[in-house]
């Protein structure tokens, strides 16, 4: 009864670790650092980027994704009929070697979306101070965009629920034929024990950090500012011939360098 919930989860998983959202902020991300690598080596959201680079790295090196796949290959799509006794399932070791590479998955997306949170921070900060605004305005958005995609694709949800039963699996296939394969390690029967937090409030927890910072509107205002008779109401029909005059009318100052630090 477990084999088509565990290749449901399985494929819940593939889908939302192999999604196209998460691959594109990874390569922005990437793009990004490439572009500002020789100018800011030692700037602290820089570097605090490089963090979640390193992150996104790490999580494809371990193909997880490949991973769970051979597994969700190894369930057989079809129920046995009522009559059989005896159904393939999955090896023991197959079983311990996916669960284990769950478990680190699940502590890196972790990892993840605390360097996603602290950077935001960070960028935020130094756009309140108006330094690097190009940069900081970026990698604000780039950053959020990245922790909303995990949250909201439930990546590790899926991950978590997909331990559960990996863990149910595991332990009904060690008690008919045991074959360990990993030794020294004990799989846990709860997640949340081993990655010490509770996944749901820590995502609460930082989603208030991220909605609750310092919004940085007084150098939005200098650089853009408000054009007159400018209709701000959603819904509203706005008159093309009023825009057109107040874009003639409004004067933008010409701003400084903005890649250099303004002290």
């Amino acid at each position: 009864r477990c084999l088509p919930a565990l290749r449901r989860w399985c494929v819940i998983a593939c889908k939302r670790l192999s999604g196209t959202s998460l691959a594109v902020e990874g390569r922005v991300l990437r793009a990004v650092l490439y572009v500002y690598h020789s100018r800011l080596l030692r700037h602290r959201p820089y570097l605090a980027l490089r963090q979640v680079e390193q992150c996104l790295k790490r999580l494809w090196k371990m193909n997880l994704v490949g991973c769970i796949e051979t597994l969700a290959e190894l369930i057989p799509k079809k129920n046995t009929s009522q009559g059989h006794e005896e159904c393939l399932v999955p090896s023991q070791p197959i079983l311990e070697t996916v669960a284990l590479k769950v478990l680190g998955g699940c502590k890196l997306i972790l990892r993840l979306l605390d360097c996603c949170c602290k950077a935001f921070l960070l960028s935020v900060k130094h756009l309140c101070s108006e330094e690097f605004i190009l940069l900081n305005t970026v990698a604000s958005g780039l950053l959020s965009r990245l922790w909303f995609v995990i949250q909201y694709r439930c990546v590790l949800h899926s991950l978590v629920s997909l331990y559960g039963m990996l863990s149910t699996s595991l332990h009904l296939v060690s008690e008919t034929q045991q074959m360990p394969y990993i030794r020294g390690f004990t799989f846990p029967s709860d997640i949340c024990n081993f990655l010490g937090v509770s996944v749901s409030s820590e995502m609460k927890k930082q989603k208030a950090r991220m909605l609750t910072t310092k919004k940085p509107t007084s150098w939005m205002k200098k650089f853009f500012p408000t054009m007159p008779e400018a209709v701000s109401e959603v819904g509203k029909k706005r008159n093309s011939a009023t825009c057109r005059s107040a874009v003639k009318n409004c004067s933008i100052p010409c701003p400084t360098d903005i890649g250099e630090p303004i002290l």
